[in-house]
């Protein structure tokens, strides 16, 4: 029963533990453009990767208006698990964004040009400006998504650059705008059932430790990555 403590109470506790220790938590373009101004500050970037579940990061919005804090979600447009354009879909990220928080493409462009044999420049661009019409909104940061075609989305970046294509960052490029996961303490749930952390790019073997945890040693700027999907009331398939 060990794995069964991921529920939205458990986390909203951990920001309000974060909130408490003098973090600032703020969204991933909200640093790309002020890094210098948070030089000086403890802070956690805050990023949400919407990999299977719309309905569920809902969810996460509301905790974070409850405690007005921001977050970056990164939406999918390919996701067989959910339609992003759907009615409630749009109600969703409508929602998103009219509180405040940013809306981040979850990119699958590698995927895409190998599926449907086009060029994955255009597959970016695309897909950018569909987001950007349909909900009325600029798209600034591009997290790569990691599916189960075994091609790495990463990959286009080592020969692209994203302020290229208008972007302010890609969530893992090492461009000096942005460069964040090499200069911080990175946290993720992408395990699906316990956490897992890099200090400035290196994984920590063994620390399994949740954020709550984390926040006990100081660490003054961390980036932490969290998926909607994970989070549940009671258990896992709820």
């Amino acid at each position: 029963m060990h794995n069964f403590h991921f529920t939205f109470n458990n986390l909203k506790s951990q920001y309000k533990k974060a909130i408490d220790l003098g973090y600032q938590i703020i969204t991933c373009l909200e640093y790309a453009r002020n890094k210098e101004k948070y030089s000086d500050s403890k802070i956690i970037i805050n990023r949400v990767d919407i990999d299977l579940s719309l309905k569920k990061a809902r969810r996460l919005v509301e905790i974070y208006n409850e405690l007005s804090i921001k977050g970056s979600f990164f939406l999918r447009l390919h996701a067989p698990e959910y339609n992003p354009l759907s009615f409630e879909s749009y109600l969703i990220v409508k929602e998103m964004i009219n509180s405040g928080h940013e809306l981040g493409y979850h990119s699958e462009i590698v995927d895409q040009s190998i599926i449907w044999n086009e060029d994955p420049e255009d597959c970016l661009k695309r897909d950018i400006s569909t987001l950007e019409s349909f909900f009325e909104t600029r798209i600034f940061g591009v997290a790569s998504h990691g599916g189960m075609t075994g091609l790495n989305n990463l990959d286009f970046w080592k020969s692209h650059k994203p302020k290229d294509f208008g972007l302010a960052y890609e969530a893992y490029d090492e461009e000096p705008e942005f460069n964040l996961f090499a200069n911080s303490f990175y946290i993720s749930d992408s395990e699906w059932t316990r956490w897992k952390c890099y200090n400035n790019g290196k994984l920590l073997e063994g620390d399994n430790r949740s954020l709550s945890d984390h926040l006990e040693d100081g660490h003054r700027l961390i980036y932490l990555l969290i998926h909607s999907d994970t989070y549940f009331d009671r258990h896992f398939y709820e």
